[in-house]
């Protein structure tokens, strides 16, 4: 059978392409990745899909737009699910969702770890996973009182009652151990200690972690866009220095890595923080409120200054670039802004049976863990029952919650109840809170987050298919000549490279 030449193939697809727009979704090519060295990651949290789009339209000259005139653009990329910011950045870097990797947010319950107190784990297994500020030794210092404080993390029996580090709960291997392996050198800028998460099960993937406390102070950062973009720039200073062959602290010498970034927090702030009277945006379009376009240009000025210093080390056309978000904020249209207590689904779950909750994990969804897991059903019914209530779109437990995780009754990471919330709705202690917007659902408005994978020298293509951000791993070792294989949840959820560069 004689095969046709390259371009009568092209020409034969354009011949049945005719839907608009679906030409430029053709894999033709693929972009020439052979003089890329190093891939810079970075996570711009909170950002939707549509903030990029809106932005890179309103700023032609920015540098958000230079990088999407020489990248991959996927317009409908979905977080994990949960979206929360620890289920997320573990996906991006394992190619696992929490199915296998066992990360189902920051605040979680595990039934099979002990109580940091219970230094002989002779008492009862069950403890909250605290992967925010609580494992901190000084939360209130931006540098966390010198990092993780082992007398405050939780024990694991079968490794004779040691502490258990947050690298020690991934169940999969990261990008940065494979990379490690080959002899490359790795780096990351994240905003908490407890991101030692990254390094993997071996507990050695980043040679280099720069993460500071941002619930430093109280937790005022957040709170405050100023102080959030301060906090941003001591990043980014990592990463310049990082660039110039210096650690992050820019005191020692130290190869470029191979695989280095950073998370942006400044866009988060504005949404969640916002001082107006909505999430961030000023109508139903999406319209950018003063507060977060003053996000989105800090960061844009911000990233603009990585680039420069790429180009200015003579490392830019070598580097790839991977621009997306752990997870967006919801709501995305400020009319569908709806709050709902955190009392309330405790109560109810409660009410089926005394203490009947271990861990209520509230935010744009909820997640339960119960005492009693025989009370499943009972505890679902009732939350269906709550006819004054009409904030629930869906409600994940038995059957339904295996097609996603594993069962519950086997696995000691798994919650037995998810509540999906309608789209905008988010739990607040308080009616009167000030959170604008929040993340951590399943919905269209904090999952659809932008994704852009940039090669320099490269066209601009883009990519309307669905993609997950945990096909980042794979790719990633793509762009660095590895083997995405090397990825154990590569190998156990079948994780493909990003179209375009999976051929």
């Amino acid at each position: 059978m004689r095969t046709l030449p390259a371009l009568a193939v092209f020409l034969a697809a354009l011949s049945i392409c005719t839907q608009p727009g679906c030409a430029d979704q053709l894999y033709v090519d693929r972009p020439d990745i052979s003089y890329i060295r190093k891939v810079l990651l970075i996570s711009i949290d909170g950002m939707h899909a549509l903030d990029l789009q809106n932005y890179i339209t309103a700023y032609p000259n920015s540098t958000l737009a230079k990088v999407s005139a020489s990248a991959v653009n996927y317009t409908n990329a979905s977080s994990t699910k949960p979206s929360d910011s620890f289920p997320a950045m573990v996906g991006m870097v394992t190619g696992g969702s929490p199915a296998v990797t066992g990360i189902y947010y920051d605040d979680a319950y595990h039934r099979a770890l002990f109580p940091a107190a219970d230094t002989a784990c002779t008492g009862t297994p069950g403890v909250r996973l605290d992967l925010k500020e609580g494992y901190d030794k000084d939360p209130n210092a931006l540098d966390a009182g010198g990092g993780l404080d082992p007398n405050k993390l939780p024990r694991d029996k079968s490794k004779g009652c040691a502490p258990v580090y947050p690298h020690s709960l991934l169940r999969v291997n990261t990008i940065f151990e494979v990379i490690r392996a080959a002899r490359l050198h790795t780096a990351y800028s994240e905003k908490r200690p407890s991101y030692d998460i990254l390094n993997g099960p071996s507990g050695r993937g980043v040679v280099d972690l720069y993460a500071p406390e941002i619930a430093a102070g109280g937790n005022t950062i957040l709170k405050s866009l100023t102080a959030t973009k301060a906090f941003d720039d001591l990043r980014v200073t990592s990463i310049l220095n990082q660039i110039q062959g210096k650690n992050s602290a820019g005191t020692a010498p130290t190869p470029v890595p191979a695989l280095f970034g950073m998370n942006f927090q400044a866009i988060n702030s504005a949404k969640k923080e916002n001082v107006e009277p909505y999430s961030g945006y000023s109508d139903v379009f999406s319209a950018f409120s003063a507060e977060l376009l003053d996000a989105l240009n800090h960061t844009d000025e911000s990233l603009g200054r990585i680039v420069a210093q790429l180009q200015k080390s003579g490392i830019y056309h070598q580097t790839a670039i991977v621009i997306t978000a752990k997870h967006a904020e919801t709501p995305l249209d400020p009319t569908h802004r709806k709050l709902a207590l955190t009392t309330l689904l405790p109560a109810i779950a409660n009410g089926v049976q005394a203490g009947l909750v271990l861990q209520a994990t509230q935010k744009a969804n909820a997640l339960l863990w119960l005492k009693d897991q025989s009370k499943t059903a009972d505890v679902v019914r009732a939350i269906e029952a709550d006819a004054a209530n009409d904030d629930f779109g869906q409600i994940l437990s038995g059957a339904s919650l295996k097609l996603l995780f594993p069962d519950p009754l086997t696995d000691p990471a798994t919650p037995d109840i998810i509540v999906v919330t309608n789209t905008g709705v988010n739990f607040e202690p308080s009616l009167t809170s000030t959170t604008k917007a929040e993340h951590g659902g399943f919905g269209e408005n904090d999952t659809h987050v932008p994704l852009l994978v940039s090669i320099p020298g490269a066209g601009a293509a883009t990519v309307r298919a669905p993609v997950q951000t945990t096909q980042i791993a794979p790719t990633i070792l793509t762009l660095l000549k590895l083997n995405p294989l090397n990825l154990d949840a590569v190998k156990l959820e079948g994780t493909a490279v990003l179209p375009r560069f999976d051929q």
